[in-house]
């Protein structure tokens, strides 16, 4: 049976580990934590297509100079040098691919669908881990799950950071509402804190890239008994899990502009069955904003003017 690995602003480069020793990961993977390219994704997706497992679905273009990686961002390299790092991240993005399908396909971490998930959490003493960052979690959780995140919003305030921040809203964080990233070092420190390595976990996330590499991470520590959620919580249905938050599970990982004007594909499938009602609502945010910018312009036009008269006197 073929598994779908989804391809997602790919966060995970610091667990593109080559070995199975659960340490730190690779300084490299982990400064590219604070950024790696989505170009580079893109082509590790490219490069594995004839497997089915990965979609190519990235909207940033190679044309741009920077580079983004889960909203984490940083400048970019110049010529050669750059495609050379993007050759690298292709080639580790492949590489853990092959990993994960590894340890599917010998059920070393066994594989639920969304309703199974939520069927076996209600009638089993199976533990459900949310591993997505606190800006997700807070939108949407399912009642009774750990929250563990394995990247959570970075919220450093050195130079480098705002650094980072300032360039991943410029190159689109301001749209889609992508939020910096950085590692939970401590993730699997955390997990062995809480559950014993015999405990039935169940990992899910909100696409489900990250929740299978957090599965490899607690596999690789000997953790024994895993279940990877395939598609994450965007692709369970409302009814699957018992869910908190104010959110559907399937509108938790986005925001931004595009969320507000609701012009994202999950607000569009949303709209599809919430009828006219819910559309109307962005439809009103999007005249609104267009009548206020409107009037901003017609008074910056009137301020000049209005300026000169009161210097003149």
């Amino acid at each position: 049976m073929g598994i779908k690995l989804p391809l997602e602003p790919p966060c995970l480069s610091v667990c593109l580990k080559e070995s199975k020793e659960m340490a730190a990961p690779p300084l490299s993977l982990a400064r590219r934590v604070a950024g790696a390219s989505y170009p580079a994704a893109a082509a590790a997706a490219h490069s594995s297509s004839r497997s089915g497992y990965l979609r190519h679905r990235l909207l940033p273009s190679k044309r741009w100079s920077g580079v983004v990686k889960m909203g984490a961002a940083v400048g970019g390299g110049q010529g050669g040098g750059e495609e050379e790092e993007e050759t690298r991240q292709a080639k580790e993005m492949a590489a853990a691919r092959r990993r994960w399908e590894t340890l599917i396909r010998e059920q070393k971490i066994k594989t639920l669908t969304p309703r199974e998930a939520g069927y076996t959490f209600k009638l089993t003493d199976k533990v459900l881990l949310d591993v997505r960052p606190s800006n997700e979690r807070q939108k949407a959780w399912v009642k009774g799950s750990t929250w563990i995140p394995v990247f959570d919003v970075d919220t450093s305030s050195d130079l480098n950071g705002l650094s980072k921040k300032a360039f991943s809203f410029v190159m689109g964080g301001w749209w889609s509402g992508i939020s910096t990233m950085s590692f939970n070092k401590n993730f699997v420190q955390q997990v062995q804190e809480k559950f014993s390595k015999d405990t039935d976990i169940i990992l899910v996330c909100q696409k489900g890239l990250r929740s299978i590499a957090a599965s490899e991470q607690l596999y690789n520590a000997g953790f024994e008994n895993l279940f990877w959620v395939q598609g994450g919580l965007e692709a369970a249905e409302e009814e699957d899990f018992e869910r908190e938050g104010s959110q559907p599970f399937k509108l938790a990982g986005i925001g931004g502009v595009s969320e507000f004007f609701g012009w994202t594909d999950q607000q569009r499938a949303q709209a599809a069955k919430e009828g006219w009602g819910y559309r109307l609502l962005f439809t009103g945010r999007l005249v609104g904003a267009i009548v206020l910018a409107d009037a901003l312009f017609v008074g910056a036009q009137s301020i000049g003017p209005l300026l000169q008269q009161l210097q003149s006197r």
